[in-house]
C-alpha cells in the first residue's frame, strides 16, 4: 500500500543563492524537503515537475511549488506536480 501526500514547498530561500544556480538548487531543496518529511533516502522527481521548475530558466524558479509525493512499498518516493 502506498502513501500519498500533497505539500506546498517554499523555494524563497533559493532566491538568495547565486543567480545562475537557482533552478538546480530548487531541485535539491525539493528532494531534501521530501527526504525529511517522508522519511526516506530515495526521491525521484517527475519530468513535468522538473519542467515546471526550469520553465523560466535557471535564474527564475518559482517561489513555491505544489507537489504530490507518493511513497511506494519499497520506501522510495516519487514527486509529481500537483494540479
Amino acid at each position: 500500500m502506498s502513501e500519498e501526500r500533497i505539500y506546498v514547498i517554499p523555494l524563497r530561500e533559493v532566491k538568495k543563492k547565486a543567480r545562475y544556480k537557482r533552478a538546480s538548487r530548487a531541485v535539491k531543496v525539493i528532494k531534501d524537503f521530501l527526504k525529511k518529511h517522508m522519511k526516506t533516502e530515495s526521491v525521484r522527481i517527475d519530468e513535468d515537475l522538473n519542467k515546471r521548475i526550469w520553465e523560466r530558466g535557471a535564474q527564475k524558479p518559482p517561489a513555491r511549488i505544489r507537489v504530490r509525493a507518493v511513497k511506494k512499498d519499497d520506501g522510495s518516493v516519487e514527486a509529481f506536480l500537483a494540479e
